[in-house]
């Protein structure tokens, strides 16, 4: 049975309408690494630098589930049918979803060097399959400013569309940049980025449309601008990107809500932090203006002191930023 939840759409409903309060920010653990970093995207074991166990991936999981701190819970299928098979969302109101293409960008495995690659669209994960047990799911695009592969990439995405309409499965979009440099001219990639949005999603209807995006974050006004352009039908979200800092992740949530993101959906920030259900929850202190992000940064090693956990970073260096982008709107 499909879990039916509200949480995800009350705050969803409460952001199109304009009545967007920061406790209705949207955060989702995406711990569908596997999808692209097989064994690897569960981390190594320091002992013998040998993959971890999947088993350790699906813990993880059920332990932010209990948090009850998440709104989305993003997985491959494989572990969706796990969890499901152990009635982990039963009595939950966190929605379960599925990555359900992994365009070949995404494949970062140890050794892989698809990325130095343009995408050829990947679709591992059955819609039949899926829907079993979600009814959310993930699909991903990346544009690269030429016409042969962006053509390729859109119609495999309009095949995906009719496709989920046909089952009545929801889904959201993501949109990467480019793994490496393209020609885009004089102008910004984020700028172009939001045009290549706006321009796909133009001639889709309601019915077909994503719940919501998840981009990376391309600086304050790539963000402002795409998040105002029709906010009652675009919603923004951002990706985490690489681990970084545990400053870099409270600055990339707390600049992106600012700016008009309304959803984060971060998968290495999380799950490779030394507390993942307590960096959820300074989060949300972060979006809801109860912690600025250095603030915050001091809170959560003060929580990893007071539980015996070793910071992987000292507080010093946990309160650099280190992503570019965030460094000139840094509070």
């Amino acid at each position: 049975m499909l879990n039916k939840p509200s949480k995800l759409n009350q705050k969803l409903d409460q952001i199109r309408s304009g009545a967007y309060q920061p406790k209705d920010f949207i955060i989702a653990d995406a711990k569908d690494g596997d999808m692209g970093g097989g064994a690897g995207a569960m981390g190594l074991d320091p002992n013998t630098g040998l993959a971890k166990p999947v088993s350790t991936y699906l813990t993880a999981m059920k332990e932010m589930l209990a948090s009850n701190l998440v709104d989305i819970m993003l997985t491959s299928l494989s572990s969706a049918e796990v969890l499901n098979a152990e009635n982990v969302y039963k009595g939950s109101d966190i929605t379960p979803a599925v990555r359900l293409n992994d365009g070949t960008d995404i494949w970062g495995f140890r050794g892989a060097t698809y990325r130095q690659h343009q995408v050829r669209p990947v679709r591992t994960a059955r819609l039949d399959r899926a829907s079993q047990f979600c009814d959310l799911g993930l699909y991903a695009v990346t544009f690269y400013n030429d016409v042969d592969r962006d053509v390729a990439s859109l119609n495999a995405y309009a095949e995906f569309r009719d496709q989920t309409s046909d089952i009545g499965m929801r889904h959201f979009l993501e949109v990467f940049n480019p793994a490496f440099d393209i020609d885009t001219g004089n102008e910004e990639i984020g700028i172009f980025i939001n045009d290549a949005i706006v321009r796909c999603l133009a001639g889709v209807g309601k019915q077909e449309r994503p719940l919501f995006l998840k981009m990376q974050y391309n600086g304050a006004r790539a963000m402002a601008e795409l998040a105002a352009f029709d906010p009652g039908n675009l919603i923004v979200g951002i990706l985490g990107g690489s681990a970084g800092t545990t400053r870099d992740t409270f600055e990339l949530i707390s600049q992106a809500e600012r700016f008009g993101g309304r959803v984060a959906l971060f998968g290495r920030k999380i799950y490779f932090a030394e507390d993942s259900v307590e960096i959820v929850r300074t989060m949300r202190r972060v979006i809801e203006g109860d912690l600025s992000p250095v603030e915050a940064v001091k809170s959560y090693h003060d929580h990893l002191n007071k539980k015996g956990l070793t910071p992987a970073r000292s507080l010093e260096q946990d309160m650099s930023v280190t992503d570019p982008t965030l460094i000139p709107e840094a509070r």
